[in-house]
């Protein structure tokens, strides 16, 4: 989620029934190296809690120096990257690039677990691709250098976001008796009712949503909705998602300042207003204006459109 679960967008998610949210992944060389970017991502708020804090690198010094980092901002979790599929990251042996040797995985993650006072967590994918699928390896071997919980994407590195996502996997980590701490499912969760289903066919203990989030902050109260009552909330009018639509923006700008907080707003326009009739022309001025002011007002033209379709 990177670019994406910056505090404007965790801010609108919260709102909307989120229960535990990560920042974007902070690369620990660009935090001992001070780098503006990578320290800006530290930012957290007393709304957002529980709130964790996602770092990722290859080299044990540099986790541990940026643990420590980390330990010093306070939030409730510190959760290490082994997942993210982009070729940048795995060309500098992180993220998912850790995958291809679990003796380093373990060796950074037992880097982070001694600099660190906070509970460290753990997200990753079954394994580098089909023919190296480790992830039972992985969660009992971190379990036993100290995490806490454990996320799986049912996804190989391979993969990146394409196919479907495989849970069996999953629910055989979380069926395995050795492992004693929760483990949580992450993959194509988009619906109240798949987020059900994969409960209870696979048991975890918890479900991840990622990308089903963005333009649409409210699958949260959906999702824990469908739960309780195996019935539907009604959908987000436009004027609800114009109204969110807002407070993403005003967000944004109070965060970035007036210019970065504009530009960065406009690749979400088209996710929260995805389906309205004739939603070019507005779309071609909320990405084009400079001014949080004339964008608002934009918005409010929104507000009067057709329902969606």
């Amino acid at each position: 989620m990177e670019d994406v679960s910056d505090p404007p967008f965790r801010y609108v998610c919260k709102q909307y029934g989120a229960d535990l949210m990560y920042t974007e992944f902070i690369s620990s060389e660009g935090l001992i190296r001070d780098a503006i970017k990578s320290r800006k991502k530290l930012d957290i708020f007393d709304y957002e809690r529980p709130v964790g804090i996602q770092i990722f690198g290859g080299d044990e010094e540099a986790m541990a120096l940026s643990a420590k980092i980390v330990d010093a901002t306070q939030p409730d979790i510190l959760d290490i990257n082994f997942g993210c599929p982009v070729k940048k990251v795995v060309c500098k042996g992180a993220g998912a690039g850790v995958l291809k040797d679990i003796d380093l995985m373990v060796r950074l993650t037992t880097a982070v677990v001694k600099s660190t006072n906070l509970p460290v967590t753990v997200k990753t994918r079954l394994g580098w691709d089909e023919s190296s699928i480790n992830i039972m390896e992985v969660a009992e071997r971190l379990q036993d250098v100290g995490i806490q919980a454990l996320a799986i994407h049912g996804r190989t590195r391979a993969q990146m976001y394409k196919g479907e996502a495989n849970w069996k996997p999953i629910a055989e980590v979380k069926n395995n008796p050795r492992i004693k701490i929760p483990i949580f499912g992450n993959g194509d969760i988009d619906t109240p009712e798949k987020a059900l289903e994969y409960k209870n066919r696979y048991g975890i203990d918890g479900i991840m949503i990622g990308r089903a989030a963005i333009g649409n902050p409210w699958i949260f109260n959906e999702v824990k909705h469908f739960f309780k009552t195996g019935e539907h909330l009604p959908k987000p009018t436009i004027q609800n998602r114009v109204e969110v639509c807002k407070a993403h923006l005003l967000k944004s700008v109070e965060w970035k300042g007036e210019k970065l907080g504009t530009i960065e707003m406009r690749s979400h326009y088209a996710n929260y207003f995805r389906g309205i009739p004739n939603f070019k022309e507005s779309r071609t001025k909320l990405v084009s204006l400079m001014s949080s002011a004339e964008i608002l007002n934009v918005l409010d033209e929104v507000a009067q459109m057709p329902e969606l379709v």
